[in-house]
C-alpha cells in the first residue's frame, strides 16, 4: 500500500500528459514524463520522500528512495 507522503508520477488521462502526486493531491502537470521526473525528483530530494514512477497502465515502472535510509544509496538509476 502506498504511503501518503510518497510522491507519484502519473498519467492524466484526462488532460493527457503527466502528473506529480503527493498524498492524492496534483503538485503539478507536464507534457512529458521526462519533464515529470525532473521535477518530482527535486521535489522528493528537499521533501525526502520516495519516488514511485507509474507506466501508462498504471503499474510502477521505478521507485527511488530521497528519504532517510541507511548509508547504502539507492542504485536504481
Amino acid at each position: 500500500m502506498p504511503r501518503a507522503h510518497d510522491l507519484h508520477i502519473v498519467i492524466d488521462t484526462i488532460r493527457g500528459g503527466w502528473n506529480v502526486i503527493r498524498g492524492g493531491r496534483r503538485l503539478s502537470h507536464h507534457l512529458t514524463q521526462r519533464r515529470a521526473l525532473r521535477i518530482g525528483r527535486r521535489v522528493a530530494r528537499q521533501a525526502r520522500v520516495d519516488l514511485v514512477t507509474h507506466r501508462r497502465d498504471g503499474r510502477v515502472r521505478s521507485k527511488d528512495s530521497y528519504g532517510n535510509e541507511g548509508r547504502i544509496r539507492d542504485t536504481e538509476h
